[in-house]
């Protein structure tokens, strides 16, 4: 009985079933076949791995890293795809977008820029001949020195300050009065220790480079003075290095004292000397 209401019921031709319950049995049947054997290799794929013939769990540890590497990738594709859009604080909404470099202005309205610079440049040359040109301020303007002689005797005594209290008198005081237990090192004056790095320094080039660095004047004077202010003792006594604290005056040694400069006679005083003619 068809119910009350509904329209009359079509009934499909006999011929077009059967095909179509033909087709239906087919495709069950493929479909039972794959799913057999799919289950055959899957279980012998699981015996195998059973009895050890795999190395699963070496294999896992392997793509472990590659995994972690791999996460933020993932879940950022996983995401857009279920949203549809980029987070706004993903690190790949700030890179340069060339787009952003083309002009905003149509082509047009650059023809007419540029015609209208052109038009005002050449009015501009017969009307300003007699005027003067726009004042173009200087890339590397002069600063005014405000630092006065107060401020700048100040920051030399800071700096000996400074200079003092990383001294090895101060050092040495701090280490002997210290509770802290005593650090064992090898000892070495810093010039000295500079002067070897120099020198290890000097000699990895000359070797590398397959060169003979030639020492001028200046730097063997100054490797005799560091020889003899090392050899001698006659300075033990002097704390020059910590005045700044006593309130004392820095003096310089006789070997710490700076080299002077010969000064050059001008040639414009000297006379020629010759013979005179005798008349």
């Amino acid at each position: 009985m068809a119910p009350e209401g509904a329209g009359p019921v079509k009934m499909a031709a006999p011929e077009v079933l059967e095909s179509e319950v033909t087709n239906a049995v087919t495709l069950l049947k493929n479909l039972q076949e794959q799913v057999m054997a799919v289950t055959a290799q899957v279980q012998a794929l699981t015996k195998k791995v059973q009895a050890g013939a795999y190395p699963t769990e070496k294999v896992l540890e392997k793509l472990r890293p590659l995994d972690q590497k791999l996460k933020y990738q993932i879940d950022k594709l996983v995401k857009t795809a279920v949203t549809g859009s980029i987070s706004e604080n993903d690190p790949l909404r700030f890179k340069p977008h060339p787009s952003n470099m083309m002009s905003k202005l149509s082509s047009e309205d650059e023809e007419k820029d540029e015609a209208e610079d052109g038009q005002s440049e050449a009015s501009g040359k017969k009307a300003t001949k007699g005027v003067s040109k726009k004042y173009v301020p200087p890339r590397l303007v002069p600063v005014h020195y405000d630092e006065t002689e107060a401020e700048r005797e100040k920051k030399h005594l800071e700096r000996a300050k400074r200079r003092a209290l990383s001294s090895s008198v101060i050092r040495e005081l701090k280490e002997q009065y210290s509770d802290a237990p005593e650090e064992i090192r090898d000892a070495r004056h810093p010039h000295v220790t500079r002067q070897s790095q120099e020198d290890q320094h000097r000699i990895n080039y000359e070797e590398s480079m397959m060169v003979r660095l030639s020492v001028s004047k200046r730097e063997k004077g100054r490797r005799k003075r560091a020889n003899v202010m090392s050899s001698q003792l006659h300075s033990l006594t002097h704390f020059s290095d910590i005045s700044a604290l006593t309130g004392g005056v820095a003096h310089l040694d006789e070997d710490q004292n700076p080299i002077k400069k010969r000064k050059k006679l001008s040639k414009k005083g000297r006379k020629r000397k010759g013979f005179r003619r005798r008349r």
